[in-house]
């Protein structure tokens, strides 16, 4: 019968020791970081916080307004030049309709797209638009029905890019794609509309597409800028 000297039971004891609690740390380790992970993918794409709307200080909001009058939406009474602004009985004043001079261009900052989205109750904190070169994209908090399955009564956080350019004497506007919590949605799922020129497509079957490019004389989108020039 073998016997085992002392020192080396108590030193295989040690190692046996040291093995066990490397294993138990290993598993702890991988608890809290499964725990982390899955709470910052809960708290990011699920219960997605709401977007902090844009708002204009006074002097960005009259040159905003301007510009919207050059596309025919006047948001408020116009303003004199002196600044005063103009009551309803001022404006409504007989005066000779003429186009001659009048600005045909009109130029968007993102920061003034955003502040006109927050105008909108329903897309208030929930839509967010990015100006990059040729690209818009979008970002968007969709609330889920509570009676959906598994998702009801959350928020999803959703994507998507569009191609908007000028070329070949006519606009050009090119769905990129969308992504749901980060996942890129099939081009099937899409109806194949994804890297389709829209008005290429379904310009020439008459409605909103062919009004759209036949209205419109030039457009660019360079990093958070938007330029649209009209036609006569």
């Amino acid at each position: 019968m073998t016997t085992e000297l002392p020192a080396v039971q108590d030193e295989r004891s040690k190692h046996g020791g040291l093995r066990a609690a490397h294993v138990v740390w290993i598993v702890l380790a991988t608890v809290l970081l499964t725990a982390a992970v899955t709470f910052w993918l809960v708290r990011t794409y699920i219960y997605a916080k709401d977007f902090e709307p844009v708002e204009l200080n006074a002097e960005e909001q009259q040159t905003l307004d301007a510009k919207l009058r050059v596309l025919g939406y006047d948001p408020a009474p116009s303003a004199e030049a002196a600044g005063t602004p103009e009551t309803d009985e001022q404006w409504l004043r007989p005066e000779p309709y003429s186009e001659v001079d009048a600005e045909r261009s009109v130029r968007f900052s993102e920061r003034e797209l955003n502040a006109l989205v927050a105008k909108n109750p329903d897309l208030a904190r929930k839509l967010a638009l990015d100006l990059g070169d040729d690209l818009v994209s979008a970002r968007l908090l969709v609330p889920v029905d509570p009676d959906f399955p598994l998702l009801g009564g959350k928020t999803l956080r959703v994507s998507a890019g569009i191609e908007m350019a000028f070329r070949d004497a006519r606009p050009v506007v090119v769905l990129k794609g969308v992504s749901v919590m980060g996942i890129p949605i099939p081009n099937a799922w899409l109806g194949g509309l994804k890297n389709i020129d829209l008005i290429g497509e379904f310009g020439d079957q008459g409605g909103f597409w062919q009004g759209f490019a036949e209205g419109i004389d030039n457009i660019r989108v360079v990093e958070g800028h938007l330029q649209v020039d009209l036609r006569e």
